[in-house]
């Protein structure tokens, strides 16, 4: 049987056009078809155009990475605000403050994002020119896998490339700018917000409590205020019928003016069991002053936070954990010191002071034996000490050592992290781009669910590594390389099985396996019962 079919469609305008193509059937099953022909090129009106097809390949390529990257992105952004949220509102932020929040929080998410947008685009690419047979095409036409996978890896080498100098300048820029910028968030306080009914304790030194708020916004009901500027207790105590709040131009001040009230204040200082008389002031107007600096945002500075590990580019992570690392080889060198001099001391009988005084001139003590059970008493009593006094001075120098060999190992697996970004872009588009070749497999189903697949055991094995490492379980190279080690042979493996046409991702094939296997045990079943019916 021989079918004949025209190309249509991208692979028009690299050159395939009005390519025709005999399919000869090898294989007298019909759905074994697509895994049993033979290409035969009958007429073609010009030579394929390699570069146009290059270009084709890049730009099915560049708009779902993208695309992918910043929904990611989004994504992740969308879960910050969801996690620091109770942070974030009623303060009062500015709009510029939480814009700036934000954008340098997406660039935080970049090394997350990046990935995955590759691992993505390669599967939805190349599941896509599999899916319209557009692959068979250029394999027909001479184009080999390796050459159809060039510009994209080309393309991921410069990514990778980038992503090394974002991980290196921008990266600890963007989280030092992100970082200090939530610290002060944090630690603003929240907006003026004073309720009907309930006692306000925002402003500093002072108690307030409204009955009722009117709808301007400004005008108060039945107003109770404690001062405790004084620091004496509930000394001063202002009641007023009403009231009005206004802020000053600058923002800096809240003006609270009183109308018919009275001013209570106890006189002499409080003492325990002891009646102080009170004053009783009442006025018609009166005004009190708030300071409001209190709820501004102040900026810290930026160099307060700019020595931690993770604000560090690969020069400075290797100059601070080589410093940590001497130190930390001078402290256990002090500390075998320290303890050789403890054993060496106790190597021979030493004796106290108080013990000295009473040996008789000339006599020499040569065992613990010869001694008085007083005197071994003293003797025993200086030894433990000595003995517990060494032992402090031990776990001391251990809980310092061993924080020291925590914080060496996070700078070693930040200068590590570094690198590993950019080997993970590669290794993920060697497991994609051949994967989408084999899976033929286009649009968002199936590649989605293969990379967040994928992209989820290559997280859980780079958290378990790093884990090892801060652990002190295994070396920072072995730990943060992990992951890459294990994924890059794969796909390797995966780009042999796409060059080699592997059916491996195919129900159709593993149906026939089995049908075969069971047909053979079948026939085995038939051929014993047919033997034990001639023996009988």
């Amino acid at each position: 049987m021989k079918l004949c079919f025209s190309l249509k469609g991208n692979l028009m305008e690299c050159g395939f056009t009005n390519v025709r193509y005999q399919i000869i059937r090898t294989n007298n099953s019909l759905n074994y078809l697509k895994h049993s022909l033979l290409i035969l090129p009958l007429q073609a009106a010009k030579k394929p155009s390699v570069k146009r097809l290059y270009l084709l390949i890049l730009r099915s390529y560049v708009g779902p990475a993208l695309a992918t990257f910043f929904i990611v992105v989004f994504v992740l952004l969308m879960q910050f605000l969801w996690r620091y949220v109770d942070e974030l509102v009623g303060k009062g932020l500015e709009w510029n403050i939480i814009f700036q929040l934000m954008f340098y929080a997406s660039f935080t998410f970049v090394p997350m994002a990046l990935p995955i947008s590759i691992l993505l685009a390669s599967l939805m690419t190349f599941g896509n020119l599999g899916e319209r047979y557009e692959l068979v095409a250029m394999k027909a036409a001479g184009i080999s896998l390796r050459k159809i996978m060039m510009p994209l890896g080309l393309f991921s080498l410069l990514i990778s490339v980038g992503a090394y100098y974002y991980s290196n300048i921008i990266f600890p820029y963007a989280n030092l700018k992100f970082r200090s910028t939530l610290y002060d968030v944090r630690q603003k306080k929240l907006s003026l917000n004073i309720r009907e009914g309930i006692f306000y304790s925002g402003l500093q030194g002072y108690v307030i409590r409204i009955a009722k708020k009117e709808p301007d916004g400004t005008t108060i009901r039945k107003v109770m205020i404690y001062d405790h500027t004084q620091v004496q207790g509930n000394n001063k105590l202002v009641l007023a019928d009403s009231g009005r709040m206004q802020q000053t131009a600058d923002g800096n001040y809240l003006l609270l003016t009183l109308f018919n009230g009275t001013n209570y204040e106890e006189a002499g200082t409080r003492g325990q069991n002891q009646r102080n008389p009170f004053q009783r002031t009442s006025f018609t107007s009166e005004v009190i002053k708030f300071d409001l600096s209190q709820f501004k945002m102040t900026r810290s500075d930026d160099d307060f936070f700019k020595n931690a590990y993770y604000m560090l580019n690969v020069k400075q992570l290797g100059y601070s954990s080589d410093s940590i690392g001497k130190e930390v080889n001078q402290r256990v060198t002090e500390l075998k010191g320290s303890m050789l001099s403890y054993y060496s001391n106790f190597s021979k009988l030493r004796l106290t002071d108080s013990v000295l005084q009473k040996l008789p001139p000339g006599k020499n003590i040569k065992s613990f034996e010869e001694l008085s059970a007083s005197d071994q008493k003293k003797i025993a009593s200086y030894a433990l000490g000595m003995a517990r006094n060494s032992k402090g001075s031990f776990e001391y120098n251990r809980q310092v050592l061993k924080e020291k060999v925590e914080l060496k190992a996070r700078y070693d697996i930040e200068w590590h992290r570094k690198f590993t970004l950019s080997f993970a872009c590669f290794a993920l588009f060697l497991i994609g781009a051949p994967l989408g070749a084999i899976i033929r497999k286009g649009g968002l189903g199936m590649p989605l669910v293969i990379s967040v697949l994928l992209f989820v055991a290559y997280h859980v094995i780079s958290f378990t590594g790093e884990k090892s490492v801060r652990s002190a379980v295994t070396d920072p190279w072995k730990g943060m390389w992990m992951s890459t080690m294990i994924f890059l042979p794969v796909g390797i493996f995966l780009a042999y099985l796409a060059a080699t046409d592997s059916n491996i991702m195919d129900a159709e094939s593993y149906r026939l396996f089995f049908k075969s296997v069971v047909n053979k045990f079948k026939k085995k079943k038939y051929s014993r019962n047919e033997n034990s019916d001639t023996l009988q």
